[in-house]
């Protein structure tokens, strides 16, 4: 009988695995499963399975940081079971690389779960043949982790200025409540950003709020930066939060659209889409153009619907712009490409 080991952070996961391998004649037993890697740290010594299942998104700790662990201080074979890892994508060549002896993505709309079950259990069945000892971790050149900006959560970040809280009024009005996570940046002095966000949460069906650090980033829910106070994309595991912070002027202004921004292009990457609304000067133009060499599609808002074409203005020069739209397609377009699975241009 193979021992088997489930690491998965959705219990509805952990379950269905669990009833699938274990089916008659499958000569497998699952020992115990795990939300997430630390959980699943002292489980893995006490229980000595022969085989473990680990995802990629989960909270506290990624599951590539904990492969490469695994493998460095408690070595067996692991099979990467994610949505990030379709055959052949670059996710899933870094878990290889990293010492996982396959991988398998999760159910879609073509391949469903009693697909993926069989092959499951084929993949189990070999991976419990793997001699570790012959398993070579390819030792990578220091980069941005694949992890750190592939996710199948998407956000957008927005950043405005002068004429930008009716320009967020008009977007905001129109979004539906399966929006994806939103946070954005507009220049307001302290004390104003908490009413702004109560006025725009009550004319959307997102739910809209002044973010508080550690707050996270969630389908449907929109986070302002505070005003005088900087608002930075972090990531906590495979899921999105903010930090907000003290710190001198960065472009100017306090909160920075650079500062979050830059962020964004550090920690969602490709999962991004950006935003630049109208505005006066030039902050947030070096933040996007970031954004769009790590792979994110970005829109600013045209001259003609601008109430100052500054910042969109920068952002177009410095090569960081997509599509310049008016104000009124910008939420569709943005829509459209967050629900792309590879968004492009």
């Amino acid at each position: 009988m193979i021992r088997v080991m489930i690491v998965d952070d959705s219990a509805v996961v952990r379950q269905v695995f669990t009833k699938e391998l274990t089916k008659p004649g499958s000569n497998i037993t699952v020992v115990g499963t795990a939300p997430d890697p630390f959980s699943a740290r002292d489980k893995l010594v006490e229980l000595q399975p022969d085989v473990l299942l680990l995802d990629i998104e989960m909270p506290r700790m990624d599951g590539l940081t904990f492969l490469k662990k695994i493998m460095h201080h408690f070595p067996l074979p692991v099979i990467m079971v994610s949505s990030l890892t379709p055959k052949g994508s670059a996710l899933a060549l870094e878990a290889l690389e990293s010492g996982a002896v396959e991988v398998l993505c999760k159910p879609n709309a073509s391949y469903d779960v009693g697909d993926m079950a069989r092959d499951l259990i084929q993949k189990i069945h070999a991976a419990a043949q793997v001699q570790v000892s012959a398993i070579q971790v390819k030792k990578r050149v220091p980069s941005q982790r694949l992890s750190l900006s592939q996710t199948t959560h998407r956000i957008m970040a927005i950043g405005s200025s002068t004429g930008g809280t009716e320009a967020l009024r008009e977007i905001f009005e129109v979004l539906p409540t399966n929006s994806p996570g939103i946070v954005m940046c507009q220049h307001m002095p302290e004390n104003f950003t908490a009413s702004f966000a109560e006025r725009l949460n009550s004319l959307s069906a997102v739910e809209v709020r002044e973010a508080k650090d550690g707050d996270e980033v969630v389908p449907h829910v929109a986070l302002l930066a505070p005003g005088g106070r900087h608002m930075r994309l972090k990531r906590n595991g495979a899921r999105y939060q903010v930090q907000v912070i003290d710190g001198p002027l960065v472009s100017r202004h306090r909160p920075s659209v650079d500062v979050l921004f830059k962020s964004v292009a550090k920690y969602a990457g490709s999962n991004a889409i950006g935003i630049m609304l109208t505005g006066m000067g030039n902050d947030g133009a070096k933040g996007m153009l970031e954004m769009k060499k790590a792979g994110s599609i970005n829109i600013a808002q045209d001259e003609k619907s601008c109430v100052v074409y500054g910042m969109p203005k920068e952002a177009v020069a410095a090569g960081a712009v997509d599509h310049i739209l008016p104000l009124d397609q910008i939420a569709r377009k943005a829509l459209q490409l967050t629900c792309q699975s590879h968004p492009t241009k």
